[in-house]
């Protein structure tokens, strides 16, 4: 009985050891060649951290290279931002290498609304211009709020928005903003929280949204109706 208590002890020692270290490594996996340029086909079925690989001896230098980050992003939009992100979709030489980027650009009073990345944390610098950013911490514990972290950014700034939290930057300065960001992924995906929610398709119940966000139905199918505009390129 003692040796069977034991060997039970073990095992769950074990599979809780395994579970720890599964999660201490829930990013993007590490590459097991030097490199892996992505082949971005419709009908390409088979996967490799990520994306397929091309045959190296096809890779050529313009799989490592994004031309025209250097063009502002339009932002006449409702919004008044736009995002040019530069990832393994656009540069297939990122795959497997775990980082991406992004040109953020801003107008008077534009913002980039509270977003998530899901699979990244990302490092936010910026160049001209005056944001307030900030972001907001996961559920606590029961009886404590959710804490919001802002600052005032100025040019010359870095910021970093933990991964899958929450985020947002407003321009609230008189003149254009325009910030760089970097991500710990190729492909750090991006989810806006009003797009999500009230943008679905098809829609969400609008008595599910009236019940968890405290409205009315009426106001619901009010923001349902709306134009959510999708600010990344």
């Amino acid at each position: 009985m003692m040796a069977l208590r034991n060997f039970i002890t073990i095992m769950l020692a074990s599979a809780i050891f395994l579970l720890t270290i599964s999660i201490a490594h829930a990013s993007d996996p590490s590459p097991l060649q030097d490199i892996c340029v992505a082949i971005n086909g419709a009908n390409e079925t088979v996967f490799v951290n990520g994306k397929i690989c091309k045959n190296p001896v096809d890779v050529v230098a313009e799989d490592f290279l994004f031309q025209g980050l250097n063009v502002p992003g339009n932002t006449s939009n409702q919004l008044g931002s736009a995002v040019t992100a530069v990832n393994v979709n656009n540069l297939p030489g990122l795959n497997t290498l775990g980082t991406s980027f992004a040109r953020l650009d801003f107008a008077p009073n534009g913002i980039n609304p509270p977003h998530t990345h899901p699979r990244a944390t990302e490092v936010f610098s910026l160049l001209e211009g005056t944001l307030y950013v900030g972001f907001v911490l996961s559920n606590p514990p029961p009886g404590m709020q959710n804490r919001l972290i802002t600052r005032t950014l100025v040019a010359g700034d870095v910021f970093v928005f933990p991964q899958g939290l929450i985020h947002f930057q407003f321009n609230i300065g008189n003149t254009s903003a325009l910030a760089f960001a970097g991500f710990s992924s190729q492909n750090p995906g991006v989810i806006t929280i009003a797009n999500t929610v009230f943008g679905s398709n098809p829609p969400i119940n609008p008595n599910v949204l009236a019940r968890a966000f405290h409205l009315s139905g009426n106001l619901v199918r009010n923001l349902q109706s709306q134009f959510w505009v999708n600010n990344n390129s």
